[in-house]
Parts: C-alpha cells; structure tokens; sequence
C-alpha cells in the first residue's frame, strides 16, 4: 500500500465524530452554512457547529476536541496559536504558521492550512494569466499575520515576487518574510498611498471591516488596472468590495476563499470530492464575476 493510500486509510478509519469551527468571536462565520449543506449532499451524517472559545481556553478546547475525535476548522484569533499548540502538523501548516483545519488521527489532532488553496483560487479568478506574468506585477498586502503568511505562501506559489507588505509594526512583517523566505518590502502605514500608486493587486489580510464598516483604503487611491482582494467577507459584499465593484475595480471580498479552503478541508476529512456548487448555493450567492457590476 502507498503512502498515500494508507494516508487515506487511516483518514477513512477515523471520520470525524462531529466538525466545529473555533473562533473569538464566531458567530458570523458562514462555514456551518455551507459545510452542513455539503454533508447533507454527500451523505454524511456529521454535523457541523460553532464555537466561541476565549484565548485563554484554547488548549483546553483542543484537548477535548482530541479525546472526541473531532475535525474542524479555525478562525481569528486562534490560527497562529493553534499551529503552536497542535504537535503534528502538516507541511503546509508548519511553513505558514498558522492552523485553520484539523482533524484527529491515532487520539492526537493534526493541524493543516487551507487558506493558501483558498487564496490562490481567488487571485488566479482575480487576475487572469493572460494579464501579465504574476512576477511582472506590483502587489500589496496589508497586515502580517497569520492570513497573511498564508497569502505569501499563495503569491509565492503563483510566481509573484513584487510584493509590499503594509503593517503597524514593521518588525512583524520583516520576520514573516524572513521566516517564510518570501522577500518582500515592508514599509508602514502612512507610504500606503505611495506604494498603492505602482500596484495591480491589493491584498487586505487584515481583520479591517470585519467587525465594521471601515475601510482598508479609499478606492481613490486605487489605481484603474489594479484588482483587489478582501479576505474579510459578509453575506453579499463587504462595503470596500461593493465601493471597488462601483468604481469599476475586479474585485472580491473573502467569500470564494472561504468556499475554496472549506472545500479543501471537507476532501482532507473525508476523502471525498467537495460539493463546491452545493456550498456556494448554500450562501445564495455564486462566484462572482469582475465585469464592474
């Protein structure tokens, strides 16, 4: 039996008990919506629930989620903890740094990132290949933690290596680069507009506008070619995405890359196909296109 294969039948053997999303707060996410229709659809009789776990309680949460042999995901702010807490982790979640999928295996939970095949997916729907070529192109991205190093990871991974990092605290952003061997350009807030001005994609890998209705930017600010991604995400758009859309920009909020990376995470629990059109029906909603409208 191959590797993988035995991979896969040890994963088939231990299907998890239940799925759960851990988060502080969690009551917004979408997966239970789109994860519960997937189940439904592929005939899988688990469930899938939220919980809003303090940081302080984190540890214990997982060693629960350990003893019942549970699968999941998890969401801000627990990602970077998460990848330091759970001792087996896959490759992709010890280069990233950060955890937003787990399953358990032999009573131990292994941790896995999903995001970066959520992040490429939609950068690649956001800026088509035939473009440019990904090195040839300007990107900024906003924040420097954990679904950031996710997002470098995709960049890398699609060939980018023009990257700016904007942060708070420039310290923290120089570190990611350095630990991921992603080379990039840090510069703090307040050159935004300056390092905007060259961009054709702008990444905002920030909790801005989750909570709110702020906005990483002005749209002003945005060049007319450049494409714009938000992983933040709400039902519809989020207001920056709706403003980007109005101006004319390609723009997505986080929705695709939640449905990609909880697409993956359902094949890595079950070994099956994810049902892709079910979740995104489940939203109501349908990947969108970026003709401006």
């Amino acid at each position: 039996m191959t590797e993988q294969r035995q991979e896969r039948a040890v994963r088939a053997a231990q299907r998890p008990s239940r799925l759960v999303i851990l988060g502080h707060p969690v009551a917004h996410s979408l997966s239970p919506v789109f994860q519960n229709a997937a189940l439904l659809d592929a005939g899988i009789p688990v469930v899938y629930d939220r919980e809003d776990v303090a940081p302080d309680a984190l540890t214990e949460a997982l060693r629960r989620l350990a003893a019942e042999g549970a699968g999941g995901n998890i969401t801000i702010p627990h990602k970077e903890a998460a990848a330091a807490l759970i001792s087996r982790c896959t490759p992709t979640a010890r280069r990233v740094g950060a955890v937003n999928t787990f399953w358990t295996e032999q009573g131990e939970l292994v941790g896995h990132n999903t995001d970066v095949d959520g992040a490429v997916a939609t950068i690649r729907a956001l800026v088509p290949a035939e473009v440019s070529a990904p090195g040839d192109r300007s990107v900024v991205l906003l924040g420097a933690g954990g679904s950031a190093a996710a997002t470098l990871v995709a960049l890398s991974s699609l060939g980018y290596h023009r990257i700016t990092m904007v942060a708070r605290t420039t310290g923290r952003a120089h570190a990611l680069s350095e630990r991921l061997a992603i080379p990039a350009q840090v510069v703090r807030p307040d050159a935004l507009e300056r390092v905007v001005a060259d961009a054709e994609l702008v990444i905002n890998a920030t909790p801005i506008g989750l909570r709110d209705d702020a906005l990483p930017m002005l749209v002003a600010m945005i060049p007319a070619r450049c494409a714009v991604f938000d992983l933040v995400y709400r039902r519809g758009r989020t207001p920056w995405i709706a403003a980007c859309r109005e101006a004319g920009r390609r723009a997505e909020d986080g929705l695709r890359m939640l449905v990609e990376q909880g697409a993956s995470a359902f094949e890595a629990w079950f070994d099956v196909l994810a049902p892709r059109a079910v979740m995104w029906r489940a939203l109501d909603a349908a990947p969108p296109t970026h003709d401006g409208r």
